[in-house]
């Protein structure tokens, strides 16, 4: 795996999911080495001055008033770790706190924030041994930096605290930091407060959030192509000039995939046989429309990433010209918003896909199809429950849409008077894009089973491919009732691990 080299301009996407679920080593560029020690020698000599600096020799937040005297400013910096070590509730996942940390890397090698060059690389060795902090559901108000949520990896850097080792058994970071020859840090002035201020969290969760919904909307197109196969819809509606009309670049992307997954199929168009149709609903017909506005809000919340992957967040901030400068830079809206917007239009994906799989069960509906697509229907009850299912992970859905973002409870005796919860609007998106794929899972297991139920329609080679590799994956096709539990968790798997692209793309080529 190659090597993440950190300099002072940041990271990409890219870089971060290398560390964060590829543990990729990270190196910490000779240019990023420099900056650190130009910073530092600002720090040491306004720490030398009789005058009050924020950070450097002053107390922290409601208490910024308070000058701190030199003898005991270590002790200052090992207090402000851990008191804000104060983290509750689950464990969050390793790829986060994995992100979290490489994400603090990025900005102190940034060079604003006057963290010795020493601490960095023991923020490197820590990522590069596999030891991954403790960190805890509750503490980050998204304002002022991720505040506890940094603050356990940074006691994790000082030697306290519990840690996971690459075997994944929780330890004491001591015997750790110790099994793999780290040192542990003994802060300076201004460097506990660099380790904590910043959207690391959030952020991290936002990256991961895009790629993993970046897969999941190509999956959808795939699952609603099928859907519009087993109902007998008509694929005239996904025509390029249609979209050409109304210029969306989602739009058109999505109503393309599902044209190229469609194509040769013998299911399509018979929606004028038996029982005529105008025209199919609207969770059919408008799969583009749906679908697209969600791929161009990902292409929004990705912008916010990538200029948030390109900041220095701290405060104070060492500036170029010797300055230490308070600012508001820590504050998480432009993240929050993208994260809460994100979940509105996973909602609304998941419930697209719910209305597609009711309709294939209803036999008033799908034109021709058993009820609920049971073999024996009345004996049998076929998917009935697995629409219950993705119905109550929809309704779950709604509920995380609401925006974290709108609310804000003051802090530090009012000198934090607004915050943004961009924590835990990151916390509810990383819950509904792991339910939308379920959705989809559904979707996927009610679609196919409906194709294979067409008796003497040939589906498209895309769709067939499809259907071949989920049987070959040991989800059943029709049949009596059965145990579903195990078929609906291997078409998750299935959705989940990227086979359903991959076999789609077998036939169609790479989709958009």
């Amino acid at each position: 795996m190659h090597t993440v080299v950190v300099g002072t301009s940041g990271v990409t996407a890219s870089d971060v999911l290398a560390v964060a679920r590829g543990g990729a080593p990270v190196q910490l560029s000779e240019e990023a080495l420099a900056a650190l020690a130009a910073a530092r020698e600002i720090v040491d000599a306004l720490a030398a001055k009789p005058d009050p600096v924020y950070g450097v020799s002053t107390g922290f937040g409601a208490l910024a008033t308070r000058h701190i005297s030199p003898e005991l400013r270590a002790q200052l910096q090992r207090n402000i770790v851990r008191s804000h070590a104060a983290g509750m509730g689950p464990r969050v996942e390793r790829d986060v706190v994995r992100a979290l940390m490489f994400l603090r890397l990025k900005t102190v090698c940034s060079g604003h924030t006057g963290v010795r060059p020493e601490v960095a690389q023991t923020m490197a060795d820590l990522l590069n041994a596999g030891i991954t902090p403790v960190v805890h559901e509750y503490g980050s108000l998204g304002c002022s930096g991720d505040l506890a949520p940094l603050s356990h990896c940074a006691l994790a850097l000082m030697g306290e605290g519990d840690a996971e080792g690459p075997d994944g058994v929780v330890r004491p970071a001591a015997e750790l930091l110790a099994a793999h020859g780290i040192q542990p840090v003994e802060l300076r002035e201004k460097e506990g407060l660099a380790l904590l201020n910043g959207t690391d969290g959030m952020l991290g969760m936002l990256v991961m959030a895009l790629a993993d919904l970046d897969m999941l909307y190509r999956s959808a197109d795939v699952t609603a192509a099928l859907s519009l196969e087993a109902l007998l819809g008509t694929d005239k509606v996904l025509a390029p000039e249609l979209h050409a009309i109304r210029p969306h670049p989602g739009q058109a992307a999505s109503a393309a995939n599902m044209l190229a997954v469609l194509k040769g199929s013998g299911l399509t168009g018979h929606h004028q046989d038996d029982a005529p149709r105008v025209q199919d609903a609207y969770s059919v017909r408008c799969a583009p429309q749906v679908a697209g506005a969600g791929r161009d809000t990902m292409a929004h919340a990705r912008l916010v990433a990538d200029r948030e992957l390109a900041s220095a967040v701290d405060n104070p901030v060492v500036l170029p010209d010797g300055r230490v400068e308070s600012n508001g830079n820590f504050h998480g809206a432009p993240v929050a918003y993208v994260l809460d917007f994100l979940a509105v239009a996973v909602a609304d994906l998941g419930s697209i896909a719910e209305r597609r799989t009711d309709r294939l069960l209803d036999k008033n509906r799908s034109h021709g199809l058993p009820p609920f697509l049971a073999d024996d229907a009345g004996v049998d009850s076929g998917l009935m429950i697995a629409q219950y299912t993705q119905a109550a992970l929809v309704s779950e859905l709604k509920r995380l849409a609401v925006p974290a973002s709108a609310d804000s409870i003051p802090s530090s005796a009012m000198q934090e008077d607004h915050v943004s919860m961009g924590w835990s609007a990151a916390r509810k998106l990383r819950t509904a894009v792991d339910n939308l794929t379920r959705v989809l899972a559904v979707e996927l297991y009610a679609a196919t089973r409906a194709i294979e139920l067409r008796e003497g329609l040939t589906p498209a080679p895309a769709t067939r491919a499809v259907i071949d590799a989920l049987r070959e994956a040991g989800v059943q096709g029709p049949g009596p009732d059965r145990f579903l539990a195990p078929d609906l968790a291997a078409a998750d798997a299935f959705v989940r691990d990227g086979r359903l692209l991959a076999a789609v793309e077998t036939v169609t080529g790479p989709l958009q």
